[in-house]
């Protein structure tokens, strides 16, 4: 008999692309993943991820199981979740939802002093409001508006999105070639160093690329890491260019870790909002949460 772990599993693979991001979203180790992996496909007599390096990509059979059990499974985790919530009424359970650089950035260092429970979600912009509005989620910290009459948005700060560089990289070269305004010039010097980018969809690199020069980059970045963060870090070795939001580099371009090289011909800048449904029975913990979003990023200017 099938174990729903096992497809709950599948689910998890299909959307992050590798072990390791299904281990991390299901709190599970990696081996057990690979377990509960290999355990579905002897079940279902055939394979269902084509193994490209450490990227897991879903056979044509693995799509069509995704699309059979994708709904089901997302309904049973909304009964999950909902009931959880509704079972516990002595310390209230906050969902919030934000993407996990910023996660790791402002709320993590206080998580331990919340005198709630706390669940944090990691997931695409669309669906956390779509789950917000089905009660899923509490909170959400999105740069997107959504449209559902239910769901109160409050401006709260500002990021913008920038091109830094690692310390070692030749500014003073690429300032003589900003001088030029030659738009052509700057995009084939930039094109000729290092680049990084991430696991996850590169959105910051192509709206930064597409208002500056017209339209997407025509390349793809040196290095691929998981997140932003990583990004950061490895920056920091001292070459490399990026484009990342302000808040996640702030510190290391003060410290002189990682440069400022560039904040485009035209600045690129996205307002992050506090996403709450009108009615809700949590709000001094969102009050709470709310408070500790502004003291770390700051307010409107």
């Amino acid at each position: 008999m099938v174990n729903l772990e096992w497809y709950r599993t599948f689910k998890a693979i299909y959307k992050t692309g590798t072990l390791t991001g299904a281990a991390d979203s299901l709190f599970i180790s990696q081996p057990g993943v690979s377990l509960h992996l290999g355990s579905l496909e002897a079940y279902v007599g055939y394979k269902l991820f084509d193994r490209t390096g450490r990227k897991m990509i879903p056979t044509e059979r693995g799509k069509v199981l995704f699309n059979a059990v994708s709904e089901a499974l997302s309904k049973l985790e909304d009964v999950e979740k909902n009931f959880q919530k509704s079972t516990e009424k002595t310390t209230p359970t906050i969902s919030v939802g934000m993407c996990f650089e910023t996660f790791q950035t402002t709320l993590e260092q206080y998580v331990s002093t919340l005198d709630f429970n706390l669940i944090i979600d990691f997931g695409e912009y669309p669906e956390m409001l779509d789950q917000l509005d089905k009660g899923i989620l509490d909170l959400i910290i999105t740069p997107k508006k959504g449209t559902s009459p239910n769901i109160l948005h409050e401006a709260f700060s500002s990021e913008q999105i920038i091109l830094v560089g690692g310390k070692n990289v030749d500014t003073d070269g690429f300032k003589e070639v900003l001088k030029t305004k030659d738009f052509k010039e700057i995009e084939s010097w930039l094109k000729q160093e290092k680049w990084y980018g991430t696991t996850g969809d590169m959105e910051h690199l192509f709206q930064f690329w597409l208002l500056n020069f017209g339209h997407k980059p025509n390349f793809r970045p040196n290095y691929i890491v998981p997140n932003l963060n990583s990004i950061i870090r490895c920056l920091k070795g001292g070459t490399g260019l990026a484009v990342v939001p302000d808040f996640l580099c702030k510190n290391e371009i003060e410290n002189g870790d990682v440069k400022l090289i560039w904040e485009g011909e035209k600045k690129l800048e996205n307002t992050l909002y506090f996403g709450c449904r009108k009615q809700t029975m949590y709000q001094n913990e969102i009050d709470h949460i709310k408070g500790l979003f502004r003291e770390m990023m700051g307010g409107i200017q």
